[in-house]
């Protein structure tokens, strides 16, 4: 191999450990999304899956469950969106604005 090869593929191993420590990291870390005042709160990892879900007693009512279901949605999907949005800036900084397809 000419060491101009070599020297890339060292580089291109340094970059996938680093982006799987990264991966690790960014499964650990959340961000936190609250909707209606407070009333419904999602947490999301870098993963991104939801690891928690809180919603006051004073929000649940019988009568109006449309709501609670708006509330619940809009706070997973915000806390999604700023889960990726997390992943995608920790990545532009490992990459340096490099799109890796099929890495996140």
């Amino acid at each position: 191999m000419q060491p101009n090869m070599k020297e890339m593929m060292r580089q291109a191993q340094r970059l996938q450990n680093k982006m799987m420590k990264l991966q690790e990291d960014l499964a650990n870390r959340t961000v936190e999304v609250s909707v209606g005042g407070g009333m419904v709160k999602a947490v999301a990892n870098g993963k991104p899956e939801i690891v928690s879900l809180t919603i006051e007693k004073e929000v649940v009512d019988p009568e109006d469950v449309e709501m609670l279901q708006d509330l619940v949605v809009a706070a997973v999907n915000e806390a999604l969106a700023r889960s990726k949005e997390m992943v995608d800036g920790e990545m532009a900084k490992l990459t340096g604005g490099l799109k890796m397809p099929g890495m996140f």
